[in-house]
C-alpha cells in the first residue's frame, strides 16, 4: 500500500510520520503519583509490544512524578495535560511529548510560554480532537460532523504555527468509526501533519477491538495514519495485544508468535481453543517473528502447516507435527501443548 507523506517527528528515541514505522501506543491506568505502580504497568505494556506511553497529569504533583517515572522507563513517555499551563511547563521538562490542545489553556501569553518550553526542552506536541469535546461554535455550525473535528483541528493548529511551531502530530477521534474515518480522511489532505489514529471510548474488549480494527484498519490500508492507540476498557496491556494484531493482519508489523487456527467443526481432532489459548498467552512476550499453525483436521492442515515454522495437524489417534514445512514426527494428545510450546521457545532463542 501506498503510505501518505506526513513529516517525520522524533519522539523520544523514536519517530513518528515519514518512513518511520507505525508505533503503537497505550496509556496507563494507574495513579500518576503512585510511581510504583505506574513504573510496573509501563513496564509490563512494554513488555507486551507497547511502543510509546502516555499518563495523566491532572494535577502539579502528578506533573513532577514524571521524573522519576521517565528515569525508570525505556520508552518514549507522553504526558496528557488539560487546561492548566503550569502542569504543561512543569512535565515538559521530563516527557517525550506533550499531549495539549493550545486554544484550551488559556490567553496567547500562557500559550506561547508552553510553546517556547517544549521548543527548548525539543517535546513535540500532540494536538487531541475528539468529537465528544468540541468548542461551543464548531457545534452550533456543524453539529457531530468531521468537518467540525477537522475545523478544531486546524484552529490549533494554526495557533502553533503562529508561534513557528511545526512538531505536531494530530488526532481526530471519535466513538462511531464512519465519522473518526471521514475526519481523517479529510485532515490528511489539507496537511502534512503525522496522524495518530484511533476509535474513542470503543467500549469493552470484543466490541472495541471491532470498531477499532474497522476504523484504524480502513485507514491504514489506505496509507492513512503513523501511530495507533487502541481505547478498551480494559487492561491497557489488551490494547496492545489488539494494536499489535491490526498491524499484523495489514503485513504493517511481523513481530511475535503468530497464531494460524481453524475454527473447528466436526472433523477437528485438535483441541483447538485450549491450545491456542495457552500458546498465545505462553508467548506474548516473544518478538522474534514466528509462525505457528494449529489446525483440526487435514483439509487445511497440511498446507498452513507447511506455510509456518511449526505446525501441528489434527489426525485420528495421533498427530502430525510439521517443521519448517515438513512432517517431523507424530504426537499423542497428551504432548501438543508441551511439544509445540518447547518448539517455539527453541527457535526464539536460537533462531532454528
Amino acid at each position: 500500500m501506498s503510505r501518505r507523506k506526513s513529516r517525520k517527528i522524533k519522539v523520544g528515541k523514536l519517530y513518528i510520520g515519514g518512513d518511520a514505522p507505525i508505533s503503537i501506543q497505550s496509556m496507563t491506568a494507574t495513579d500518576t503519583t503512585n510511581i510504583k505502580a505506574t513504573i510496573e504497568q509501563i513496564h509490563g505494556l512494554e513488555e507486551t509490544g507497547c511502543d510509546i506511553v502516555r499518563v495523566s497529569a491532572p494535577t502539579m504533583d502528578a506533573a513532577k512524578a514524571l521524573k522519576e517515572i521517565k528515569e525508570n522507563i525505556s520508552i518514549p513517555l507522553v504526558v496528557d495535560i488539560h487546561f492548566d499551563y503550569r502542569i504543561a511547563l512543569e512535565a515538559v521538562k521530563y516527557v517525550d511529548k506533550l499531549r495539549i490542545n493550545p486554544g484550551n489553556i488559556g490567553n496567547p501569553d500562557k500559550v506561547k510560554m508552553v510553546v517556547n518550553s517544549c521548543k527548548d526542552y525539543g517535546v513535540p506536541m500532540r494536538i487531541g480532537v475528539n468529537l465528544g469535546s468540541l468548542e461551543r461554535d464548531l457545534f452550533e455550525k456543524y453539529g457531530y460532523a468531521a468537518e467540525a473535528m477537522v475545523e478544531s483541528a486546524m484552529r490549533h493548529v494554526k495557533i502553533l504555527e503562529d508561534l513557528d511551531f511545526y512538531d505536531t502530530i494530530v488526532s481526530l477521534k471519535a466513538s462511531d468509526v464512519p465519522r473518526m474515518v471521514q475526519a481523517y480522511r479529510l485532515f490528511a489532505e489539507k496537511t502534512d501533519y503525522p496522524l495518530h489514529l484511533g476509535v474513542t471510548e470503543a467500549g469493552s474488549k470484543i466490541p472495541g477491538t471491532v470498531k477499532s480494527a474497522m476504523g484504524i484498519g480502513m485507514l491504514l490500508s489506505e496509507g492513512i495514519g503513523d501511530t495507533i492507540r487502541i481505547s478498551l476498557s480494559e487492561d491497557p496491556k489488551e490494547e496492545v495485544k489488539v494494536g499489535k494484531y491490526i498491524l499484523r493482519a495489514l503485513g504493517l508489523r511481523n513481530d511475535g508468535v503468530q497464531v494460524t487456527s481453524c475454527p473447528t467443526c466436526a472433523r477437528t481432532e485438535v483441541d483447538v481453543i485450549k491450545f491456542v489459548e495457552q500458546l498465545e498467552s505462553a508467548t506474548e512476550k516473544i518478538k522474534k517473528p514466528i509462525r505457528v499453525a494449529v489446525m483440526g483436521c487435514a483439509v487445511n492442515g497440511p498446507g498452513e502447516s507447511k506455510k509456518a515454522d511449526i505446525g501441528i495437524v489434527g489426525a485420528p489417534g495421533n498427530h502430525l507435527l510439521y517443521k519448517e514445512g515438513k512432517i517431523v514426527k507424530r504426537i499423542n494428545d497428551n504432548e501438543i501443548y508441551d511439544v509445540l510450546l518447547k518448539e517455539i521457545n527453541e527457535i526464539a532463542q536460537n533462531g532454528s
